[in-house]
């Protein structure tokens, strides 16, 4: 996605990219982190769990039988100014499955531009597992993506797929993006689902695109351009997943734990 500030416009797109979704025969709709709204005025567009996007995604989802990822909202904090940077997983009945606050906030220099995430928003405390068709799903947000130890604690609690919408900038994404998504992929033995944003994204960043589907050997089995919105569709096959995990048990071999 390009996401915008204006709220409507990226709204539509998304609920018509939903219906060619599920046109497709896509059960599983991604989207990226701040998908309705990206701007620095935060606070203005904050939106409870029970708010009316999030009820529209719920309600779209039981009514196509489909999961959809709200990559990120902006959920309000009561007596606080600041927000949650928080993921939804909507399973296929509808019902909210996970509810993941973005633990680690992007607090950089770029090139002179600086991006003080803490500022504006709060830290969640957990990682979160969401569950869609069955199966167990770990939660992230963008920055998140450079520390595996979260990671490893949803591979160490059986997850097979691990998502992970973003914003992630042109700069840090030409030199970092794909080698990260496809190192969480491996070392995990997991598929990896990263919907990522382009455009001009805070502090007049341009935001690298290119998301990407990784398979548990680290291939990816899916990838859009870096400069226009698309919609990419991917078949994830579990038995190769569990395949993998049986044939070469690495995660079984590991000598230092967490």
């Amino acid at each position: 996605m390009d996401t915008t500030d204006k709220v409507d416009e990226n709204l539509d797109y998304c609920y018509k990219s939903i219906q060619k979704a599920v046109d497709s025969g896509s059960n599983f709709i991604l989207f990226p982190e701040v998908f309705y709204y990206r701007s620095v005025s935060l606070s203005k567009k904050a939106e409870p769990l029970d708010g009316p996007i999030i009820q529209e995604l719920r309600h779209k989802a039981k009514e196509h039988r489909v999961a959809i990822l709200a990559g990120s909202i902006y959920e309000p904090i009561e007596g606080s100014k600041k927000v949650y940077n928080t993921s939804v997983l909507i399973d296929e009945h509808g019902e909210i499955t996970g509810v993941y606050r973005k633990i680690h906030l992007f607090n950089v220099n770029l090139n002179g531009t600086r991006i003080i995430e803490s500022l504006v928003f709060d830290a969640g405390e957990k990682p979160v597992i969401g569950t869609c068709f069955g199966l167990n799903v770990g939660m992230s947000i963008c920055y998140d993506l450079r520390f595996p130890e979260l990671f490893r604690h949803y591979s160490n609690e059986g997850v097979e797929l691990m998502v992970c919408p973003a914003s992630f900038t042109f700069p840090t994404g030409e030199a970092h993006w794909e080698i990260l998504c496809r190192a969480r992929a491996i070392e995990n033995q997991c598929y990896f689902l990263a919907p990522n944003q382009t455009g001009v994204g805070a502090g007049k960043i341009a935001s690298f695109g290119t998301s990407m589907v990784v398979d548990p050997w680290g291939t990816v089995i899916g990838k859009a351009s870096t400069d226009r919105t698309e919609i990419i569709t991917v078949d994830l096959d579990l038995s190769e997943l569990r395949r993998r995990r049986k044939q070469t048990p690495f995660l079984k071999h590991r000598m230092i734990g967490l």
